[in-house]
């Protein structure tokens, strides 16, 4: 059995009888175990997958199948589904099996899709690497000393090592985008709120969205189609009606494409990714695309802006796990304060432990103003002058990541070199709008390279058409 790279693929063989979904299924249950080396499965769910896999082939027979039918999806481990278990891959949450399904879940199951398992990730989704994981880090299958990217590597690497058809990860500054970047896949972050969260662990409420890692735009546009919309059990989801992505093609209408100028000068960009994002921009010029070089000033606020605000919101929403609500609980101490102390500190990763102090000292009385108050203020500067600049332009293009997929162990003890990773993606997640990252094929260490495309809020119909057009002619 071979890879397969869309639903629109699996769907045709099932109707030609020449595939059926257990049997599809069984092919990636195979492909996990002689993968285990990747680690990038935290759990595999053998028998409610085998379950739903038999009712969706009896309703693919009989007819009556949703969209989804066909589609094997795993989902990242900091998003819950009835009675499995969802940890963030935090020792904190060892053990917890949820009591209800987050509202992307219900919804990729009322289309038929299968999900196979909960995939490995960055620690309460803290982390641009996945080596902050309780479960240990996930490797990237072009090289398996290189990390796989964060939080969601688990995500990108399943699908780049064909052990699901897609997946489902959250990105707060980057965390879909930059694992797919670094494997090689399709990662889509829509327009925050475009997606309900209820029913994902929260890290930064203001930032955090559901997104795709996909190896086909077509899987991209229909799980969009079937996750977006209004949700009662999320105020922060948008109630504009949502569009038939799986409808749009790629029309090949003409855009105006900005370049962000400081991000291709910036010395921390990689040479080799730096001359293929210069390629795709002779071949978007060669497909009738106008592209202009802009000026984006405020590119060094970025970085110190999303790690204030988001540290702090991370501060506020990890509160809950005290070890008396639920959590991890110690067991030895004597008193409240005691076993408050022992439980977090037991039950956190040192990475995790590092942005609570970080969020809970921008927050003190003495230093609200100082910091976070100012970067509230930065941020609504970041997001004025990217309306300003989309005003003038369809889309907005920079790399995805400073380097291709760096080597396990080499920056995880240096927190600043691995925040400052995340200067090209947090600009998206700062000011709310879609964003996508595509392949661009590899360097001469077969690592996998990347570009990534931002447009207006509410716009992902463009990303979407834009990068089939793209990837059609290349």
């Amino acid at each position: 059995m071979k890879k397969y790279s869309s639903l629109t693929e699996i769907q045709t063989l099932i109707d030609q009888k020449k595939l059926s979904l257990p049997e599809l299924l069984d092919y990636y249950f195979k492909q996990i175990e002689a993968h285990q080396h990747l680690n990038a499965f935290n759990e595999v769910f053998f028998y409610s997958a085998a379950e739903q896999a038999k009712l969706v082939q009896e309703k693919i027979d009989n007819g009556t199948a949703g969209k989804l039918a066909g589609m094997v999806i795993g989902i990242k481990d900091n998003i819950s589904y009835k009675d499995h278990m969802v940890t963030a891959s935090s020792r904190m949450l060892e053990g917890f099996v949820s009591p209800y399904s987050a509202t992307v879940v219900e919804r990729l199951i009322s289309e038929d899709a299968v999900i196979i398992g909960r995939l490995n990730c960055d620690e309460f989704a803290m982390g641009g690497s996945n080596e902050t994981s309780y479960y240990g880090p996930v490797s990237n299958a072009a090289d398996t000393e290189r990390v796989a990217g964060g939080s969601s590597g688990g995500s990108a690497v399943a699908v780049q090592a064909d052990l699901c058809l897609s997946a489902l990860g959250t990105d707060t500054g980057g965390s879909v985008r930059q694992p797919a970047a670094f494997c090689g896949c399709i990662g889509f972050k829509p327009t925050y709120g475009r997606i309900s969260r209820y029913g994902v662990i929260a890290y930064a409420s203001s930032f955090d969205q559901v997104g795709t890692i996909t190896s086909s735009v077509s899987d991209a546009a229909i799980l969009l189609e079937v996750l977006a919309g209004a949700d009662e059990y999320d105020s922060t989801a948008s109630k504009k009606e949502v569009p038939a992505y799986s409808a749009i093609a790629a029309t090949g209408a003409k855009k105006k494409i900005a370049v962000i100028r400081e991000t291709l000068e910036s010395e921390a960009l990689d040479p080799a990714i730096k001359d293929s994002i210069l390629n795709a921009i002779e071949r978007f010029k060669a497909q009738g695309h106008t592209v202009a070089y802009v000026s984006f000033d405020l590119l060094d606020y970025l970085v110190p802006a999303y790690y204030v605000l988001t540290t702090a919101e991370a501060s506020s929403n990890l509160s809950r796990y005290d070890g008396v609500h639920y959590g991890h609980r110690n067991l030895e101490a004597t008193n409240l304060n005691e076993l408050y102390k022992k439980s977090r500190a037991e039950g956190f990763g040192e990475e995790v432990k590092r942005r609570i102090l970080l969020g809970t000292f921008v927050l003190s009385a003495g230093y609200y103003d100082a910091y976070y108050q100012k970067a509230q203020q930065v941020r609504r500067l970041i997001r004025e002058k990217m309306e300003e600049m989309l005003k003038d332009f369809d889309i907005v293009l920079t790399p995805v990541t400073p380097t291709p997929a760096f080597k396990i162990g080499d920056n995880i003890d240096d927190p600043l070199v691995m925040y400052m990773a995340d200067i090209f993606t947090v600009l998206a997640s700062l000011t709310g709008i879609p964003a996508v990252a595509i392949p661009l094929g590899n360097n001469t260490d077969s690592l996998p390279l990347s570009i990534q495309l931002m447009t207006k809020h509410f716009r992902e119909e463009e990303l979407l058409s834009l990068s089939q057009t793209f990837l059609k002619g290349s």
